[in-house]
This record gives structure tokens, C-alpha cells and sequence, in this order.
């Protein structure tokens, strides 16, 4: 096999993208074989953009159906993720999924189940992990150089979105559509590097405020506070509403803390580990030595690219991916026990209950309203 045959699922606003960017010429190693999509406006625009030898379906599941694939690459509204993925692995395709992997834990668990037992590829598209900051950051923080961990805060409220993207679609912020709102759409990537770079939290306790800025069901301003098993605490704040946002990520250890901020990475280096310090400094206002310090990377942020080459590596080489399918349970787990604590009001343990998740959520479903769509598909580019 010189190239992998890939079956895009969803030609919407990250579908295109991909597909433009496999057409570019920017994935060597991946080829489109086919695309579906339900929408006859996507379709039409895919039919004039690739091959007339690559076939265009309404549904995906004709499209895994087809043979024509090695694998899929599945961006569709979040509630078909799990489902077609282990439609996919099924028949044996590898698969790569876009974020969130699922709308709630139960589910994307049987994904993982099915991505186990097929032996097949399995990746996450969190092209956030490509980033050259938080790759270093991952590093640093594994590495010790920051001691051990005592506080961590992001506010990532750089997330404006108007009302005309939420009526794009008529799935968009929805329960029933969508399954939730900016920590289900724009934060699975920030949610999971916050999980990948300090670990998952014990505790949660969650204020997310539904339709606060925008004429929508589900949240678009959330503030949580995090404990960790170790006693670190933490604060995540996020919201579409913002103008101009903020994008701040910092991580305080024993050692000293790093500030990941307006593309650059600063660490603010202790001499001595500050526990120590405060047990043996004989000065009650004394402050531990430090030396700020400009971190260097390597420079590289391929993002997308980047994610769909190291699929391809994997099934053709077995090099690794940049992230497992599995891990797409990690940030989602945050984000239900967001979710999970601000619905009913007190702080949320991790593992929680999954099937009290699912039963609140179906209550929301139940309710969720109808919308008519605008059928509008924007352009992505810089902004994931």
C-alpha cells in the first residue's frame, strides 16, 4: 500500500478543510476515495472539487459500505462519532475522528471497544498537540522541571462566535443536535491538553451558564474549579461571548510555573524547591531566587497536517500517532463532569456516574428545541 485511501465523512466546515488540504498536496501519504455527507449543497461542492472517479454519498454509512476505503475520517455532528466509528471498525477501517470523540463517556467507551477488538488504527484529531508551546509544556511538566504540581489556570475565552454561526446549522447548539455547547465544541482541544499536560482531576465543580450571550440552549460561559489528587487546585474558564478574548494557560509546580500566552512560553525558574524554601527561610517576607526565562521551542505546529501524515505513518509504518483514539475519553470525561456538576449544582467526583450523565442529558434532549438551518459552512481556517 503507497497511499492510504481515505473516505471523508462530513464535508463541512473541518471536512472541506481536510479535503483541501489532501488535494494540496499536503498529505503525502493519504488519498480521498470518497466522501459522504447529507447535505446536497456539500455533496455538489465536493463532486466539483475532487476527481469525477471519486464517488460522493449522502451517508456515511454507504461510504464504509462502499470498499473503496482503507479508512475514515469522521467529522459529522457529535452524536455520529461513536456510531460510525464502530461501523467503520466493523468492516475493517482504520479511523480517525474528529473532537469530541462522543457526546457522553458510555458511548465513546464502546467505541474504544470496537477500535480494540478490530486491531485497527485508531486516532483523535487533536491537532492542538502538533502546537510546538504544548508540546514543550507536556514535556517540562513530565520532565519535572516544574516540581510537583500545585496550581494550574486557563482562561481560554478567545472563542467569539456570533449568532449567525450558531444558526449555520440546525443540529448547532442544540441538546439534541449537538450535545452541548463552547466545552463540547470549541474547548475537547483545550480540555484535553489541560488533561494531557497536568492529568485528570478528582474533583469538579462546574457554573456553566446556557444562552447567556447567544440565542441558544446549551452553555457559552463556563467557569470550573479543579482539584487534583495531589491537593493541586485549578480554574477553567471559557466562554463564545468575549471580545477581544484571552488564551492563558499556566501551570504553577514546587519548581516554579510556566505561562503559555500570546505565542510564547515563559518560565519563571526557582533556585530551590519552594516547600523547602518556606521551611527553612529564616526571613518572613523572603522570597525564593527565580530567573525568567524565555522557553525555546522547536518552531514546528503543523496542526491538521500534521495529525493526518502521523495516521497515515501509523497504519503504513507503524510510527506513532499524535494522539490514540483512546485518549479522545480523557477530555470528554472533563467535560461531563462539567457538565454533570453545574446541572446539578455541586461538585462532581471523577469517575462519575455515567448513566446519571446520560439520564440528565436525555432531559435536555427531550426538551431541545427545532431550528431551522442557514446552511451556512464558514471557513475554519485559524481558528482551531
Amino acid at each position: 500500500m503507497e497511499k492510504i485511501k481515505l473516505g471523508i465523512i462530513g464535508a463541512g466546515n473541518m471536512g472541506s478543510g481536510h479535503i483541501q488540504n489532501i488535494l494540496a498536496g499536503r498529505t503525502p501519504e493519504i488519498a480521498v476515495s470518497a466522501v459522504a455527507d447529507r447535505r446536497e449543497d456539500r455533496r455538489n461542492w465536493a463532486k466539483g472539487v475532487l476527481s469525477p472517479d471519486v464517488p460522493v454519498f449522502c451517508e456515511g454509512s454507504e461510504l464504509i459500505e462502499s470498499g473503496l476505503c482503507d479508512a475514515v475520517l469522521i467529522a459529522v455532528p457529535h452524536y455520529q462519532h461513536p456510531v460510525l466509528a464502530q461501523e467503520a471498525f466493523s468492516k475493517g477501517l482504520h479511523v480517525m475522528c474528529e473532537k469530541p470523540a462522543g457526546v457522553y463517556t458510555k458511548a465513546v467507551k464502546e467505541m474504544n471497544e470496537a477500535a480494540e477488538k478490530s486491531g485497527k488504527v485508531f486516532g483523535m484529531m487533536f491537532n492542538q498537540r502538533t502546537n510546538c508551546l504544548y508540546r514543550k509544556m507536556h514535556e517540562m511538566v513530565h520532565g519535572g522541571e516544574l516540581g510537583e504540581i500545585k496550581r494550574v489556570n486557563w482562561i481560554i475565552t478567545d472563542w467569539y462566535r456570533t449568532q449567525i454561526y450558531y444558526d449555520s446549522g440546525d443540529w448547532r447548539a442544540t441538546w439534541d443536535g449537538e450535545g452541548g455547547g463552547v466545552l463540547l465544541n470549541q474547548c475537547p482541544h483545550q480540555l484535553d491538553l489541560l488533561q494531557w499536560i497536568c492529568g485528570l482531576p478528582k474533583t469538579v465543580q462546574a457554573f456553566c451558564h446556557e444562552g447567556k450571550w447567544h440565542d441558544i440552549e446549551v452553555e457559552d460561559d463556563v467557569t470550573a474549579y479543579l482539584e487534583f489528587a495531589n491537593g493541586a487546585t485549578g480554574v477553567f474558564v471559557t466562554t463564545t461571548g468575549d471580545a477581544p478574548g484571552t488564551n492563558r494557560f499556566e501551570v504553577s509546580g514546587t519548581l516554579g510555573k510556566l505561562v503559555c500566552e500570546n505565542g510564547t512560553l515563559t518560565h519563571w525558574k526557582l533556585k530551590m524547591d519552594e516547600r523547602e524554601f518556606c521551611r527553612t527561610s529564616k526571613e518572613g517576607f523572603a522570597q525564593p531566587e527565580m530567573e525568567i526565562l524565555s522557553v525555546e521551542t522547536d518552531g514546528e505546529n503543523p496542526q491538521h497536517v500534521g495529525v493526518l501524515n502521523a495516521f497515515a505513518g501509523k497504519i503504513l509504518h507503524g510510527t506513532p500517532l499524535v494522539a490514540e483514539g483512546k485518549e479522545g475519553l480523557n477530555g470528554l470525561t472533563l467535560s461531563n463532569a462539567m457538565h454533570l456538576s453545574s446541572w446539578l449544582s455541586r461538585p462532581v467526583e471523577i469517575p462519575f456516574d455515567e448513566e446519571l450523565f446520560l439520564a440528565e442529558l436525555d432531559k435536555r434532549r427531550a426538551n431541545s428545541r427545532k431550528k431551522e438551518s442557514a446552511n451556512i459552512t464558514f471557513s475554519t481556517e485559524g481558528t482551531y
